[in-house]
């Protein structure tokens, strides 16, 4: 189990990016929170199993207007929580 903490650049808002974040962590099982940002990109932090937290990065770059064109990633420590939401704890 990992926790990392991210940050998207690129079309990463008003393009769906949160609803699909939200979407796949459920799918995947993982916990944590998306939030835009006021400079236009959007932090996440997701806690889950390397390869879930993968298959959730790669579903929200599917998006048909997500343009992820940098990504900021570095692990944290892990907390307990349950669910995954929209903004921050």
């Amino acid at each position: 189990m990992v926790r990392k903490k991210m940050r998207f650049y690129g079309s990463v808002q008003g393009v769906g990016f949160r609803y699909r974040a939200r979407y796949a962590a459920e799918m995947y099982g993982c916990t944590g929170w998306v939030a835009n940002e006021w400079d236009g990109s959007v932090s996440m932090e997701i806690q889950g199993e390397e390869e879930q937290i993968d298959q959730v990065i790669l579903t929200i770059e599917r998006g048909a207007y997500v343009r992820i064109e940098n990504m900021e990633c570095k692990t944290i420590p892990v907390i307990e929580e349950h669910g995954f939401d929209y903004g921050r704890h």
